[in-house]
């Protein structure tokens, strides 16, 4: 079970961007899809993107293509994910997960899989 631990987080003015780093510890971190949720204050959980073990980027919400990137790095068994053209409504706490399997549509995860502690992103002039 991967430990996941996000980073990167803050005060951004709108058009800005953030880069956040969700880092794991444990071994296979290859072998594992990492999701990158958000959760705005008084709404569910949003599902945003992911990345497979090969490096193909699934986009989840409509809202942030063409602004949000993710990428991987194995080696320093990292993943991060790249906003730019930050809007007001991008305002959540943002958090990285990471499920065992190849492809991202072929992961679920789940409460039982491994998920960081969150990071707050907070987008206002």
């Amino acid at each position: 079970h991967l430990r996941l631990v996000e980073s990167g987080g803050g005060l951004v003015q709108p058009g800005g961007s953030l880069r956040l780093s969700c880092v794991a510890s444990g071994p296979g971190f290859e072998d594992h899809c990492i999701g990158w949720f958000r959760q705005a204050p008084g709404k569910a959980r949003e599902a945003i993107l992911c990345i497979s073990t090969v490096n193909e980027t699934s986009i989840w919400a409509d809202s942030v293509k063409g602004r949000f990137t993710v990428s991987r790095d194995n080696a320093k068994s990292t993943a991060y994910l790249q906003m730019d053209s930050l809007k007001s409504e991008d305002t959540a706490i943002y958090s990285c997960a990471a499920d065992y399997g190849r492809d991202c549509y072929r992961v679920s995860f789940t409460p039982s899989d491994s998920w960081g502690q969150g990071t707050q992103v907070t987008v206002s002039s």
